[in-house]
């Protein structure tokens, strides 16, 4: 057995021992589940109501053979307030939701953040209060293990940071397989990644961890530009049809990166890019590019941002994987210079609205006349005929580009 998996290994017993002492406790089969609802261990409490056909309800059934609850089930258990609950959560049964048993929930938090949930069968007559109080003591110890075991997975950083900055070829394929031997079981399911730049501090210490960004593996700080920093996450998915998952870690962490930004922080607002989602970490290098592209279109263009998923970005999937030394074409060099800024922009537009007259001066606020004579000087500029098409791709894609 290599160390991860043995370190896991004793992290599960200490946690199947804890759910043991609760369900003594209450006298009522336990299960634990982490915060994104993947069940960690179950109880192994011998009672009646294992017995009982309605306490293997379909929500409990699934929970329990396939280690999961579904999307579904999660908002409506959530919808009781558990993820904010400091205390036990009495839930009600709801059959036309599968829940035929009523549930008791005690949130497992460590230092204010909820890191995952222990989960009973409620009873006639439940558990008293004053038991329920000692197995919430039960509750903190497991949230500090899961804590523990959370900082312990803190390497994962070094991990994804190698896969993400490796040549290709066996450099990156060794990289590839260290993370996934960290990474254990959860390493073969859907995940993406998550590009947020500019992040606000060189420290990867103030980077925040892990634990605390619902769906994230792992994450690490990346350079970004000349001497920026960006921050890569690594976002486990339910499916490779969604990027829910990665969007809300986006947000989430796009909060931190602007409170950074408030507190004095020289760095200007950041933007997120999202990667398409892929099963399994072999193509995590081309994933990152993705995202780092999609965060590069959001800080250039306002109508991606702050949010940017690849495959939403257009012809910027192109644009930006163009080397640098092709930003500025030299013919359209004289129009990029600050003096000429205003015919650079009525330019885009009339390019963005397939070159119709009408729709550009509406939306410039300009007479046609006005229009007419700012292209001119465009085509003096830069000697590009604009009745050609591909002069015209030629000016659409460097102005574009300009913008990255």
């Amino acid at each position: 057995m290599g160390e991860n998996a043995r370190v896991a290994a004793e992290y599960k017993a200490d946690y199947q021992e804890l759910v043991d002492e609760i369900s003594e406790l209450l006298g009522f089969p336990a299960t634990l589940e982490n915060r994104d609802f993947e069940l960690i261990v179950f109880g192994a409490y011998d009672s009646d109501d294992e017995l009982d056909p309605s306490a293997l309800d379909p929500v409990r059934t699934r929970s329990i053979l396939t280690r999961r609850s579904t999307a579904t089930v999660r908002s409506w258990f959530e919808g009781f307030g558990i993820t904010r609950a400091t205390g036990p959560v009495r839930i009600p049964p709801s059959p036309e939701a599968g829940v035929y048993r009523g549930r008791i929930c005690l949130p497992v938090r460590h230092r204010g953040v909820v890191l995952g949930y222990v989960w009973l069968l409620d009873g006639d007559p439940g558990p008293t209060d004053a038991q329920l109080a000692a197995a919430m003591q039960v509750a903190g110890r497991i949230g500090a293990l899961l804590a523990d075991e959370a900082e312990a997975g803190a390497g994962l950083s070094r991990e994804l940071r190698a896969v993400l900055t490796a040549e290709r070829g066996w450099q990156r394929d060794m990289a590839v397989a260290e993370l996934r031997t960290a990474l254990g079981a959860r390493a073969d399911g859907p995940v993406t990644l998550v590009c947020v730049a500019p992040w606000p501090s060189a420290d990867p210490d103030d980077a925040p961890a892990a634990r605390t960004i619902p769906h994230t593996a792992a994450l690490c700080t990346l350079p970004w530009g000349v001497s920026g920093q960006s921050l890569a996450l690594l976002i486990r998915l339910r499916t490779t049809q969604t990027s829910t998952p990665a969007l809300a870690a986006a947000g989430r962490v796009l909060k931190e990166a602007e409170t950074a930004r408030g507190a004095g922080a020289r760095v200007a607002a950041a933007a997120a890019g999202v990667g398409e989602p892929r099963v399994g970490l072999t193509e995590l290098g081309t994933v990152w590019q993705e995202a780092a592209a999609a965060a590069r279109a959001a800080l250039a263009e306002p109508r991606f941002g702050p949010i940017a998923q690849w495959a939403r970005i257009g012809p910027y999937r192109l644009l930006t994987a163009l080397p640098p030394e092709s930003a500025h074409d030299p013919v359209v060099g004289p129009l990029l210079s600050p003096a000429h800024r205003e015919l650079a922009r009525t330019a885009e537009v009339y390019l963005d609205r397939a070159g119709q007259a009408g729709r550009t001066a509406a939306e410039l606020g300009i007479h046609r006349q006005t229009l007419y004579y700012r292209l001119s000087r465009v085509e003096q500029l830069t000697g590009l005929d604009l009745d050609d098409g591909e002069d015209r791709l030629l000016l659409h894609m460097a102005l574009k580009r300009a913008r990255l």
